[in-house]
């Protein structure tokens, strides 16, 4: 039984902003070339590492304004890059976008799906590139409230104005985007399709918590903030109750019309045992997780309907919250992300 199923379970109702500072470090077979000097962004944010792990695979290191960092010293974080074939830097045409996003608490977490899922196999022939950024430990894709004295880590200018900028100006990224991700991803794939209309074509959630207010998962999502060593109530959105309108402005369920136009695919399985599990390894957290992710993602896609947004699900039965139902979910709604880049 491969590897990915004997990975930790992702825990899709934390909902917060770790501040990771990653890196990565050359090793044999692996060459580190100087960013080139068009890769920066508006703010500042530029490229201060490139990592050619493979022919298709590289790694990024971005110094940004926009995370928190040492001492009079901006923020790092990493994307990894998957490109097609024919890709160059030098070449005069651009490429479609597909974001991937991790889910929370996986210690590869930039790196998860090219780890954990056959994605560089599956893309292979796909002309897209495939952009995996990091998003904190258990960082939900948001900007951070803070009691209102600072807005670090401000994930959302990191992913859709930095790293999008960086991209278009030093790696041939066009504007043809899509965006998809389980877990944790799943809701980030929906937050950032609701709160930056018109800029995916298309998104897609696996097993995910879309509906932020739904009982229980403002309480757990305290409580798995504080379980990463963040004591403060509310540091990140708020109370969820008095603050309510905080909450309501990054909960993809309350802004379905901004997701009319774009195509939607949401996905779950319902924490039962199913074909792709190791049947000499019961997940029970696994199990509860994905029950969890059914039912809240049933209320999102029925909002959805109600209001005559249209959206394709696979609620496909027997699943838990792991890799190998993320992996098939990826490849079940490629049409879909496909149709949002154009290709």
């Amino acid at each position: 039984m491969r590897r990915i199923r004997q990975r930790r379970r992702f825990s899709m109702v934390a909902l917060a902003a770790g501040m990771l500072v990653a890196a990565v470090v050359p090793v044999a077979g692996q060459d580190a070339v100087a960013a080139p000097a068009a890769a920066v962004a508006d703010d500042g944010a530029k490229v201060i590492d490139e990592t050619r792990i493979d022919e298709r695979t590289i790694d990024l290191t971005i110094e940004t304004p926009s995370l928190p960092g040492d001492i009079f010293q901006p923020g790092t974080a990493m994307v990894r890059l998957l490109v097609p074939a024919g890709w160059s830097k030098d070449s005069d045409r651009t490429w479609p976008v597909l974001y991937l996003l991790h889910g929370c608490c996986e210690p590869m977490e930039y790196k998860s799906w090219t780890e954990f899922t056959d994605v560089k196999d599956f893309t292979a022939d796909k002309q897209a590139i495939i952009v995996m950024p990091s998003a904190g430990k258990i960082g939900m894709y948001s900007k951070w409230w803070n009691y209102g004295f600072s807005d670090k880590p401000d994930w959302p200018t990191f992913h859709m104005t930095e790293v999008r900028q960086i991209l278009e100006r030093g790696y041939n990224a066009g504007t043809k985007r899509s965006i998809a991700g389980l877990s944790m991803g799943a809701y980030g794939a929906m937050e950032y399709a609701s709160r930056f209309p018109g800029t995916f074509g298309a998104a897609a959630a696996y097993s995910g918590a879309i509906n932020v207010l739904m009982p229980p998962i403002p309480e757990v999502t305290q409580l798995n903030i504080m379980a990463q060593g963040i004591f403060p109530w509310g540091i990140l959105w708020g109370d969820p109750w008095s603050q309510r309108a905080r909450w309501m402005d990054h909960n993809p369920f309350d802004k379905v019309e901004k997701l009319r136009g774009t195509r939607l695919y949401v996905s779950s399985g319902d924490g039962n045992p199913g074909p792709l599990e190791d049947p000499n390894a019961p997940d029970p957290a696994g199990e509860l997780l994905e029950g969890i992710a059914l039912g809240n993602s049933k209320t999102f896609t029925e909002k959805l309907q109600r209001n005559g947004i249209p959206v394709t699900t696979d609620y496909y039965g027997p699943g838990t919250h792991t890799w190998p139902y993320w992996e098939r979910a990826l490849k079940r709604s490629w049409p879909i992300l496909a149709s949002g880049m154009g290709i």
